[in-house]
């Protein structure tokens, strides 16, 4: 059985909060860390039948970024749940959450700029 590594490194400024993030995996084709702005990490615990999770972003990232970010996330997460359960159903609709999400984002930006 192969192991596989993920590490990730992550700067604090004096107030404890992040001022950078580098992270590379073994199974990376990218030998160098790789510099992120924001970080949505997530382990299931059966014990518990809980979520454990570490959401970072750094102090630098904007708020478009992190709405396009969300956005991404949240549609790949769609394919992810018809991966692991068969259910395209509902894949769609996480689909279409994501899709109504970054348009409400959207739209309470335009109407935040005039």
């Amino acid at each position: 059985m192969k192991e596989s590594q993920i590490h990730i490194a992550v700067k604090l400024d004096d107030d404890k909060v992040p001022h950078q993030i580098k992270w590379n995996a073994t199974d990376s084709s990218a030998h160098e860390l790789q510099e992120a702005k924001a970080m949505l990490l997530a382990f299931w615990d059966a014990k518990d039948k809980s979520a454990l999770r570490i959401d970072l972003w750094t102090k630098d990232m904007m708020m478009d970024e992190m709405a396009d970010f969300f956005y991404q996330v949240l549609f790949t997460m769609g394919d992810t749940f018809e991966r692991a359960t068969g259910n395209a159903e509902l894949k769609n609709d996480i689909k279409k959450f994501a899709n109504a999400f970054h348009k409400k984002f959207e739209e309470a930006e335009q109407k935040k700029n005039g």
